[in-house]
Protein backbone atom coordinates (compact mmCIF):
# COMPACT_ATOMS: atom_id res chain seq x y z
CA UNK A 1 0.00 0.00 0.00
CA UNK A 2 1.11 3.32 -0.74
CA UNK A 3 1.90 6.30 1.97
CA UNK A 4 -0.09 9.00 1.75
CA UNK A 5 -0.18 12.61 3.19
CA UNK A 6 -2.15 12.19 6.52
CA UNK A 7 -1.69 8.29 6.83
CA UNK A 8 -0.08 6.80 9.85
CA UNK A 9 3.97 4.79 9.69
CA UNK A 10 5.59 2.91 12.21
CA UNK A 11 8.82 4.20 11.75
CA UNK A 12 10.93 0.99 12.83
CA UNK A 13 14.55 0.34 13.25
CA UNK A 14 14.55 -2.17 16.46
CA UNK A 15 12.23 -3.88 18.79
CA UNK A 16 12.88 -0.89 21.26
CA UNK A 17 13.42 1.97 18.92
CA UNK A 18 10.65 2.54 16.86
CA UNK A 19 8.12 5.60 16.46
CA UNK A 20 4.66 5.89 15.38
CA UNK A 21 4.40 9.23 13.52
CA UNK A 22 1.45 10.76 11.30
CA UNK A 23 2.79 12.06 7.61
CA UNK A 24 2.58 15.14 6.66
CA UNK A 25 4.52 17.17 4.19
CA UNK A 26 7.61 18.73 5.49
CA UNK A 27 7.97 16.56 8.55
CA UNK A 28 11.02 16.00 9.82
CA UNK A 29 11.79 13.79 13.08
CA UNK A 30 15.24 14.42 15.62
CA UNK A 31 16.04 11.56 17.17
CA UNK A 32 19.33 9.79 18.31
CA UNK A 33 19.37 7.98 14.87
CA UNK A 34 19.87 11.07 13.45
CA UNK A 35 16.90 13.00 11.60
CA UNK A 36 14.28 11.13 10.01
CA UNK A 37 12.81 12.35 6.68
CA UNK A 38 9.06 11.74 7.48
CA UNK A 39 8.22 13.49 4.92
CA UNK A 40 10.29 11.62 1.99
CA UNK A 41 7.99 8.20 2.76
CA UNK A 42 5.18 9.76 0.91
CA UNK A 43 4.43 8.41 -2.39
CA UNK A 44 6.53 5.14 -1.18
CA UNK A 45 5.10 1.31 0.16
CA UNK A 46 4.71 -0.04 3.43
CA UNK A 47 7.53 -2.15 3.97
CA UNK A 48 10.13 -0.07 2.16
CA UNK A 49 12.98 1.75 4.56
CA UNK A 50 15.08 5.32 4.54
CA UNK A 51 17.95 6.12 6.09
CA UNK A 52 18.46 8.75 8.57
CA UNK A 53 20.66 11.70 8.72
CA UNK A 54 23.25 9.46 10.16
CA UNK A 55 22.52 6.90 8.25
CA UNK A 56 20.83 4.11 10.13
CA UNK A 57 18.08 1.96 8.10
CA UNK A 58 14.58 2.78 9.71
CA UNK A 59 11.89 0.43 8.20
CA UNK A 60 8.01 1.94 7.41
CA UNK A 61 5.51 -0.53 8.71
CA UNK A 62 2.15 0.22 8.36
CA UNK A 63 0.65 -0.15 11.78
CA UNK A 64 -1.82 -2.37 13.66
CA UNK A 65 -3.57 -2.32 16.55
CA UNK A 66 -1.07 -3.37 18.82
CA UNK A 67 0.56 -0.56 17.66
CA UNK A 68 -1.76 2.34 18.33
CA UNK A 69 -2.56 0.93 21.75
CA UNK A 70 1.30 0.54 22.59
CA UNK A 71 2.17 3.94 21.52
CA UNK A 72 -1.02 5.69 22.73
CA UNK A 73 -1.45 8.36 25.07
CA UNK A 74 -2.17 7.77 28.38
CA UNK A 75 -2.63 9.39 32.22
CA UNK A 76 -3.53 5.85 33.57
CA UNK A 77 -2.51 1.87 33.11
CA UNK A 78 -3.82 0.45 30.28
CA UNK A 79 -4.93 -3.01 29.55
CA UNK A 80 -2.11 -4.86 28.22
CA UNK A 81 -2.41 -7.02 24.70
CA UNK A 82 -1.63 -10.51 26.44
CA UNK A 83 -4.88 -9.51 28.92
CA UNK A 84 -6.77 -8.12 25.52
CA UNK A 85 -6.82 -10.69 23.42
CA UNK A 86 -8.26 -13.84 25.84
CA UNK A 87 -10.42 -10.97 27.14
CA UNK A 88 -12.17 -11.17 23.18
CA UNK A 89 -11.60 -15.03 23.11
CA UNK A 90 -13.45 -15.50 26.40
CA UNK A 91 -16.20 -13.11 25.33
CA UNK A 92 -16.69 -14.04 22.10
CA UNK A 93 -15.96 -10.47 21.26
CA UNK A 94 -16.56 -9.93 17.52
CA UNK A 95 -17.89 -7.66 14.38
CA UNK A 96 -21.46 -6.36 15.61
CA UNK A 97 -20.79 -6.73 19.60
CA UNK A 98 -22.63 -4.12 21.73
CA UNK A 99 -19.93 -3.38 24.29
CA UNK A 100 -20.60 -1.27 27.64
CA UNK A 101 -17.45 0.05 29.22
CA UNK A 102 -17.63 0.76 32.72
CA UNK A 103 -14.28 3.06 33.43
CA UNK A 104 -12.19 4.71 29.72
CA UNK A 105 -9.21 5.28 31.29
CA UNK A 106 -6.90 6.19 28.81
CA UNK A 107 -8.79 4.55 25.92
CA UNK A 108 -6.73 1.20 25.16
CA UNK A 109 -9.12 -1.10 25.82
CA UNK A 110 -11.84 0.65 23.95
CA UNK A 111 -9.74 0.75 20.57
CA UNK A 112 -9.27 -2.55 20.58
CA UNK A 113 -12.74 -3.59 21.12
CA UNK A 114 -13.68 -0.78 18.76
CA UNK A 115 -10.94 -2.55 16.17
CA UNK A 116 -12.87 -5.74 16.57
CA UNK A 117 -16.87 -4.82 16.65
CA UNK A 118 -16.47 -2.66 13.75
CA UNK A 119 -18.37 -1.92 11.29
CA UNK A 120 -21.92 -3.24 12.74
CA UNK A 121 -21.02 -2.89 16.37
CA UNK A 122 -21.07 -0.61 19.06
CA UNK A 123 -18.66 0.48 22.25
CA UNK A 124 -20.63 2.54 25.01
CA UNK A 125 -17.73 3.75 27.64
CA UNK A 126 -18.58 5.38 30.36
CA UNK A 127 -15.99 7.62 32.56
CA UNK A 128 -16.52 10.86 35.41
CA UNK A 129 -12.45 11.87 34.33
CA UNK A 130 -12.80 14.48 32.04
CA UNK A 131 -8.92 14.60 31.19
CA UNK A 132 -8.84 10.66 30.98
CA UNK A 133 -11.90 10.89 27.96
CA UNK A 134 -9.74 13.77 26.45
CA UNK A 135 -7.04 11.58 25.92
CA UNK A 136 -9.25 8.15 24.86
CA UNK A 137 -11.06 10.54 22.18
CA UNK A 138 -7.39 11.56 20.81
CA UNK A 139 -6.37 7.65 21.04
CA UNK A 140 -9.86 6.63 19.40
CA UNK A 141 -9.21 9.62 16.62
CA UNK A 142 -5.67 8.82 15.86
CA UNK A 143 -6.58 5.15 15.18
CA UNK A 144 -9.44 5.94 13.21
CA UNK A 145 -12.35 4.34 15.16
CA UNK A 146 -13.64 7.50 17.36
CA UNK A 147 -17.28 6.49 14.88
CA UNK A 148 -17.72 2.95 16.52
CA UNK A 149 -17.77 4.51 20.33
CA UNK A 150 -19.81 6.42 22.04
CA UNK A 151 -18.69 8.46 25.32
CA UNK A 152 -21.03 9.31 28.22
CA UNK A 153 -19.30 11.44 31.40
CA UNK A 154 -20.78 9.29 33.89
CA UNK A 155 -20.55 5.93 35.31
CA UNK A 156 -23.64 4.54 35.42
CA UNK A 157 -25.20 2.97 32.24
CA UNK A 158 -28.91 2.91 33.42
CA UNK A 159 -28.73 6.92 33.96
CA UNK A 160 -29.33 9.56 31.21
CA UNK A 161 -28.85 7.04 27.87
CA UNK A 162 -30.25 3.74 28.53
CA UNK A 163 -28.31 1.08 27.45
CA UNK A 164 -29.92 -2.66 26.84
CA UNK A 165 -29.00 -6.34 25.52
CA UNK A 166 -25.32 -5.45 25.56
CA UNK A 167 -23.56 -8.68 24.75
CA UNK A 168 -20.59 -7.99 27.20
CA UNK A 169 -20.16 -5.81 30.06
CA UNK A 170 -16.63 -4.39 31.11
CA UNK A 171 -15.90 -2.85 34.33
CA UNK A 172 -12.54 -0.99 35.13
CA UNK A 173 -12.82 0.34 38.13
CA UNK A 174 -11.00 0.52 41.72
CA UNK A 175 -14.38 -1.09 43.18
CA UNK A 176 -15.97 -3.52 40.56
CA UNK A 177 -17.63 -5.02 42.91
CA UNK A 178 -20.07 -2.07 43.63
CA UNK A 179 -21.63 -2.22 40.40
CA UNK A 180 -22.32 -5.76 39.35
CA UNK A 181 -25.83 -5.80 40.34
CA UNK A 182 -26.15 -2.10 38.47
CA UNK A 183 -25.59 -3.56 35.21
CA UNK A 184 -27.19 -6.38 35.13
CA UNK A 185 -30.06 -4.78 33.84
CA UNK A 186 -27.53 -3.51 30.84
CA UNK A 187 -26.54 -7.45 30.06
CA UNK A 188 -28.64 -9.22 27.51
CA UNK A 189 -29.28 -12.98 28.99
CA UNK A 190 -25.91 -14.88 29.39
CA UNK A 191 -24.26 -11.60 28.08
CA UNK A 192 -20.38 -11.42 29.26
CA UNK A 193 -19.45 -9.62 32.53
CA UNK A 194 -15.68 -8.98 32.64
CA UNK A 195 -13.76 -6.91 35.56
CA UNK A 196 -10.27 -5.57 35.06
CA UNK A 197 -8.66 -5.84 38.53
CA UNK A 198 -4.86 -4.74 39.52
CA UNK A 199 -5.11 -6.45 43.15
CA UNK A 200 -6.61 -10.12 44.76
CA UNK A 201 -8.57 -7.82 46.74
CA UNK A 202 -10.60 -6.58 44.51
CA UNK A 203 -11.10 -9.70 42.72
CA UNK A 204 -12.38 -12.03 45.50
CA UNK A 205 -14.66 -9.33 46.76
CA UNK A 206 -15.87 -8.87 42.79
CA UNK A 207 -16.20 -12.86 42.35
CA UNK A 208 -18.36 -12.57 45.72
CA UNK A 209 -20.56 -10.60 44.47
CA UNK A 210 -20.98 -11.72 40.77
CA UNK A 211 -21.89 -14.99 42.79
CA UNK A 212 -24.77 -13.15 45.16
CA UNK A 213 -26.29 -11.67 42.22
CA UNK A 214 -26.99 -14.94 40.14
CA UNK A 215 -23.77 -14.82 37.26
CA UNK A 216 -22.32 -18.14 36.61
CA UNK A 217 -19.49 -19.50 34.27
CA UNK A 218 -17.46 -17.48 36.90
CA UNK A 219 -13.34 -17.66 35.91
CA UNK A 220 -10.59 -15.50 37.58
CA UNK A 221 -7.47 -15.76 35.67
CA UNK A 222 -3.58 -14.12 35.26
CA UNK A 223 -2.29 -14.17 32.34
CA UNK A 224 2.09 -13.68 31.71
CA UNK A 225 3.86 -13.77 28.79
CA UNK A 226 7.59 -14.86 28.23
CA UNK A 227 9.59 -13.93 25.27
CA UNK A 228 12.12 -16.11 23.93
CA UNK A 229 15.39 -14.97 22.63
CA UNK A 230 15.34 -17.40 19.37
CA UNK A 231 18.97 -17.42 17.95
CA UNK A 232 20.74 -20.68 16.30
CA UNK A 233 22.57 -22.86 19.16
CA UNK A 234 21.79 -20.11 22.11
CA UNK A 235 17.68 -19.96 22.32
CA UNK A 236 16.51 -19.29 26.04
CA UNK A 237 14.24 -17.64 27.73
CA UNK A 238 14.60 -13.57 27.92
CA UNK A 239 15.76 -12.66 31.09
CA UNK A 240 12.94 -10.43 31.36
CA UNK A 241 8.75 -10.89 31.09
CA UNK A 242 5.95 -9.08 31.40
CA UNK A 243 4.44 -10.91 34.69
CA UNK A 244 1.53 -9.03 36.23
CA UNK A 245 -0.87 -6.36 35.24
CA UNK A 246 -3.70 -7.44 36.48
CA UNK A 247 -6.15 -9.98 37.33
CA UNK A 248 -9.10 -10.80 35.00
CA UNK A 249 -12.74 -11.79 36.55
CA UNK A 250 -14.83 -13.39 33.66
CA UNK A 251 -18.66 -14.34 33.65
CA UNK A 252 -22.28 -14.92 32.27
CA UNK A 253 -25.49 -13.45 33.48
CA UNK A 254 -28.50 -15.54 34.21
CA UNK A 255 -32.00 -14.83 34.86
CA UNK A 256 -32.93 -17.72 37.07
CA UNK A 257 -34.11 -16.32 40.60
CA UNK A 258 -35.37 -20.19 42.23
CA UNK A 259 -34.38 -23.32 41.80
CA UNK A 260 -35.14 -25.24 38.90
CA UNK A 261 -36.82 -28.60 39.88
Amino acid sequence: MEIKDGFYVLLFHTSRKKWLTKVSIEKKMHTHLGIIDVSSTIGMEYGSAIRTTEGKIVYLIEPTIHDFIMKSKRRTQIVYPKDLGFIAARTGLKNGSKVVEIGTGSGALTTFMASIVKPDGHIYSFDINDEFMGIAKENLERAGLNKYVTMHHHLDPSGGYIIRDADIVIVDLADPWTIVNQVRQALKGSGSFVAICPTMNQLEKTASELRLNRYIDIECVELMIRNIEAREGMTRPSMRMIGHTTYLAFARKTEVTENIM
